[in-house]
């Protein structure tokens, strides 16, 4: 692989404004690791930056540190339930949101809660963004899945510029369900995110929490299929993602400049090979928000 993979990466930004992720070593990332990161990332071709409006002082910091050369990604929380002024509130979001970063447009807009398109407000929702569009303070709109499933419900009058979606050599159902062809096909800009399943693809057997030991079987596949190969879990997990050419940009989060580094050597140096299929479908494994009832 050459160096030219690093353009597929996008940073996310979730560990700027809070602690985040399984594995997190070390929680919110200091203040003086952020303008290392973000020139770090500039310099080695990485040119997107995914945050939202609900990672803490994500935003903010952003905005203090300049992102001069990157393209914004950022996501809209819920709407408020029963809120009558759709357009206002979605125009108050975004120049908040604006205002925070210190930019006059971003490069793309997702919802976090694409289901609220179905309901009784959907429609003003996405014309309110699409309005937001054609004055200019966005250029993309989009969404943020959490499952494919949820582009089965929503109706073809909705065109997205970009989705996002979770994806990784265990959640693989964006590829499985045909979705990532139809995407490509439909011209939409696919990035994904979790390539290392929040950290937990990246952790040795001992520091794995025990809550995970229903999918043993799994770890150990995986961990014997590493050491054969001899490369690492970051490189595996980076050169399956980038392994698919219809996925624009594989994002990825970094809680220190150090990591970042070896993130980025990752990418830039794995062959192709043959990886392992650890592909699951239980909802327990690949959805990170179920882990706290496990």
């Amino acid at each position: 692989m050459t160096d030219t993979h690093n353009m597929r990466l996008a940073l996310g930004t979730a560990q700027f404004g809070f602690s985040y992720g399984i594995a997190n070593q070390t929680g919110q990332v200091m203040q003086a690791d952020i303008s290392k990161m973000l020139k770090l990332a500039l310099s080695n071709g990485i040119d997107t930056l995914d945050t939202a409006i609900a990672y803490g002082e994500s935003e903010t910091c952003l905005g203090e540190f300049g992102t001069e050369g990157f393209k914004i990604v950022t996501k809209l929380p819920s709407l408020p339930e029963n809120y009558s002024d759709v357009n206002s509130w979605v125009r108050e979001q975004v120049s908040g949101s604006l205002a925070r970063i210190g930019v006059s447009a971003v490069y793309g807009l997702l919802l976090h809660h694409p289901v609220q398109l179905i309901e009784s407000n959907g429609t003003k929702l996405f014309y309110a963004l699409q309005e937001l569009k054609q004055a200019g303070f966005i250029k993309n709109v989009g969404i943020s899945i959490y499952s494919p499933t949820e582009l089965d419900v929503l109706p073809k009058r909705f065109h997205f510029d970009i989705v996002q979606a979770p994806f990784n050599l265990v959640d693989r159902r964006l590829h499985i369900t045909g979705w990532l062809q139809r995407l490509k096909e439909d011209d939409v800009e696919i990035h994904t995110r979790s390539s290392f399943l929040q950290g937990l693809l990246l952790m040795s057997g001992e520091n794995r929490p025990s809550k995970f030991a229903p999918w043993s079987d799994l770890w150990k596949k995986w961990h014997k299929w590493l050491a054969d190969q001899n490369v690492s879990a970051v490189q595996a997990c980076l050169a399956f993602s980038l392994s698919f050419p219809e996925i624009d940009r594989v994002i990825v989060g970094a809680d220190s400049v150090k990591q970042l580094q070896q993130i980025i050597e990752a990418a830039s140096t794995v062959t192709v090979i043959q990886f392992p299929n650890l592909s699951c479908d239980d909802e327990n494994l690949i959805n990170p928000s179920r882990w706290s009832q496990l």
